[in-house]
């Protein structure tokens, strides 16, 4: 139900991205124009994905998909309202474009949290490929029922068709009952307090920092194609609004396709593998594209294309799962959308600028050149080279028996972890430790340092620090397989005949004279 229901909404979005991108070419005929319809859709999500990530997080995850699903109902309502009444201009084509890029900003977050829930690790890469498939028979199904509106009834009547779908996909998303969750028992996290945690772990994830940037480098250059695809279709012979439906239902096929054959790919092809290829393969196909004298070699350039998409896509988003545990995933996946999208806006800006200065063609080769240049730039930001940590959670932890009244709120909280490390192996303890320091900030910790004691070259002082004593137990409930590992790799440099001493401390108001 719930696939179904994403494909009626990728094929919602379709039908108006792409009704709303034809429209723009019949209210203006400049080139920023009509690629800003792309970056209005876009870059809602790269100011509001962070934001609605942490929302994701911190409530109920079913409630506020079904409040994204009718978010974008209303604005499809309003678009068709003023469509039919011919109160639509450029800029309020424009406007209500953002709006209904607001949406899908609450909306991305949220799903992509929702979907490791319903599946096993081993099967997420190929529900995310099935989630792509959807993506991509919606990029078929939406222009090809967009381009059929047009071309019968004008543009107007796609927005009334988008509206009557998004309402009815609500309806269907009301009827959905999630299975019982874990429930915390400690109080939920603040909202700014839910965004520092989330953008703090990414921070601290080495391997986030790759994908992030392979994304955003990607989508920047890859937008090109999109956001100019319009103008192509037009200045092919005979372009019109049939030929700009077959291109995008061209490259939906090819990425369909492409999705199939991913489990088979991914044998004997790493996710970095898959990155570079389907990227070189993107800026071959839009290089072909810039260069096709009519839609006979378009339309297959625009099946590698999406071939070339859905490969890299799909290996940076499972890589991006791969590495966020649940209860910040909703939030650590916002940041890769907000990558995405934002490379995707800019793109579009820019690359409808380089075609204002010079022309369509040449902005296509120079996207492709570009493409191309990124990835030697890169090549050493890997996403799939080394082994996964292990996220699964694990909850062993007793809450500590305190001889002092405390109040949740209460804090910071010191805590200090003593160890006996033979001197002889300070340098890989001081290795493993780096890893500590990650681990702790990547949780929740707003502090970390590790001391040697002057007067003894064995003892070794770790300390870290909490906001609270809520977010102290916090912390140690997001525990998982990987922590306990790192743990147990600290604790085999203890050379002490007791365990590593803890100590627990609260911070203590000094009131000044």
């Amino acid at each position: 139900m719930l696939w179904l229901t994403w494909l009626t909404s990728n094929v919602c979005m379709w039908m108006n991205d792409v009704a709303a991108a034809w429209l723009m070419t019949s209210l203006t005929s400049a080139p920023i124009m009509i690629a800003l319809v792309q970056s209005a859709a876009t870059l809602p999500v790269f100011l509001l994905g962070i934001p609605s990530g942490a929302l994701a997080d911190i409530i109920d995850r079913r409630r506020y998909f079904i409040t994204t699903q009718f978010w974008v109902a209303s604005v499809a309502i309003v678009l068709c309202i003023t469509a039919l009444t011919g109160a639509l201009s450029a800029p309020l084509l424009l406007v209500l474009t953002f709006a209904n890029g607001i949406g899908l900003a609450m909306r991305l977050p949220v799903f992509a949290a929702l979907v490791p829930g319903l599946v096993t690790r081993e099967d997420l890469p190929n529900a995310l490929a099935l989630n792509g498939i959807a993506m991509n028979a919606s990029r078929i199904i939406g222009p090809l029922v967009a381009g059929a509106l047009i071309s019968a009834a004008g543009s107007a009547y796609v927005f009334v068709l988008n509206a009557v779908l998004s309402i009815g996909a609500g309806i269907v998303l009301l009827r959905w009952r999630r299975e019982e969750q874990k429930v915390s028992t400690l109080p939920a996290e603040r909202f700014f307090g839910a965004i520092r945690t989330g953008l703090q772990y990414v921070r601290q994830s080495p391997v986030m920092h790759s994908i992030l940037l392979r994304m955003a480098a990607f989508f920047l250059g890859s937008q090109a194609l999109m956001a100019l695809l319009p103008l192509v279709a037009k200045g092919l012979p005979g372009g019109d609004a049939g030929t700009f439906t077959l291109l995008l239902a061209s490259m939906g096929a090819g990425a369909i396709v492409a999705a199939l054959f991913l489990p088979r790919l991914r044998q004997f092809m790493t996710r970095d593998e898959l990155v570079r290829n389907g990227t070189l393969l993107h800026a071959g196909a839009t290089l072909a594209v810039a260069l096709a004298p009519n839609v006979y070699v378009a339309a297959p350039a625009m099946v590698a294309a999406g071939a070339a998409w859905i490969s890299v896509a799909n290996s940076l988003t499972v890589s991006a799962q791969m590495a966020v545990p649940d209860w910040v995933r909703a939030r650590g996946m916002s940041v890769v959308q907000t990558a995405i999208m934002g490379g995707a806006a800019f793109g579009a800006a820019l690359w409808g600028h380089v075609a204002t200065l010079t022309d369509v063609h040449m902005s296509l080769m120079i996207a492709a050149a570009a493409a191309c240049a990124g990835l030697v730039a890169m090549r050493r930001f890997k996403v799939g080279g080394r082994a996964e940590e292990d996220l699964t959670p694990i909850n062993l932890w007793k809450e500590p028996e305190v001889a002092i009244p405390l109040e949740p709120d209460e804090g910071p909280v010191l805590i200090t972890v003593e160890y006996r490390i033979d001197p002889a192996r300070a340098g890989e303890f001081a290795e493993v430790m780096r890893e500590s320091r990650r681990s702790r900030l990547r949780n929740g910790a707003i502090a970390w340092g590790l001391f040697k004691d002057t007067a003894d070259p064995e003892r070794y002082v770790e300390y870290f620090v909490d906001e609270s004593w809520t977010e102290y137990l916090r912390r140690h409930e997001r525990t998982t397989a990987g922590d306990i590992a790192l743990r147990e790799r600290r604790e085999s440099f203890h050379i002490g005949k007791s365990p590593p001493v803890v100590g627990r401390f609260i911070a203590e108001p000094v009131n000044r004279d």
